[in-house]
């Protein structure tokens, strides 16, 4: 065995225990054991960490530790800018898609009312999150630290909040996503895309008095629901109104 002493910064810090937070710590480690091994043995996920400093030197997470380094952990989208280091991933990605988990289907449904297309079922498996993930090139949003520990998924998100307005507000945060947002031309329930319809085509799916009177009128190109611009329209437009989304 070997020693080495880890850092970590940032929100990275709520997956340790409280004596471990903020400060440097040393940690028992295999001679030769890789430094992605060593971070997830400590509950935090690869998919968190967007730079590693090994005694000062940005590296990847195939290096291999010896015993006596110090290693220094920084967070996904940081504020602060790492452009000049090695970060970890070759690209971001650009026009960002998910998958959620299991337990995110309120975050889905607000995700897709924003404009972004999200996969979710509530009986997706973590293989199947995982394989959706690699052929997508999707960001896996979880609440589960052993899901995002696995090694196929390189770009995912750890949701700290409780609650889907929360998520919404955290995701929005970290991964800037205002300026992404396409506000609804998404399905809440199955993620396809919408289009505009006029009141006839609505018959027997929209109340008379609402296709009468409804400014706008949208439906589903995938599952042919139809949306109109209702209280609970106006409720989702407050909450997109104060995240910044378009």
């Amino acid at each position: 065995m070997a020693t080495v002493t880890f850092r970590f910064y940032e929100e990275l810090n709520d997956f340790l225990p409280a004596g471990r937070r903020k400060r440097d710590f040393e940690q028992p480690v295999a001679r030769g054991e890789s430094v992605k091994h060593a971070i997830e043995a400590l509950g935090v996920p690869h998919t968190e960490v967007e730079l590693i400093l090994v005694d000062g030197e940005s590296v990847d997470f195939s290096r291999r530790l010896l015993g006596g380094e110090r290693v220094a952990v920084y967070p996904m989208f940081e504020s602060f800018d790492v452009t000049p280091l090695l970060r970890l991933r070759a690209r971001p990605l650009r026009a960002p898609r998910f998958v959620a988990d299991a337990h995110l289907g309120g975050l889905a449904a607000k995700l897709r009312m924003a404009g972004f297309d999200t996969l979710y079922d509530n009986h997706f498996g973590d293989d199947e999150i995982a394989a959706l993930a690699v052929a997508g090139r999707r960001v896996v949003l979880s609440r589960d630290r052993e899901l995002l520990k696995r090694r196929a998924i390189t770009h995912g998100c750890y949701v700290h909040a409780l609650k889907p307005d929360a998520q919404l507000r955290e995701l929005f945060a970290r991964l800037d996503l205002a300026r992404l947002a396409r506000p609804f031309t998404r399905c809440m329930v199955c993620n396809g895309e919408l289009r505009d319809i006029e009141p006839g085509a609505a018959v027997g799916r929209a109340p008379d008095d609402v296709r009468a009177g409804a400014a706008r009128l949208l439906e589903c190109a995938a599952c042919r629901r139809v949306y109109w611009e209702g209280s609970h329209w106006r409720r989702m437009r407050a909450l997109l109104d104060e995240l910044g989304a378009g």
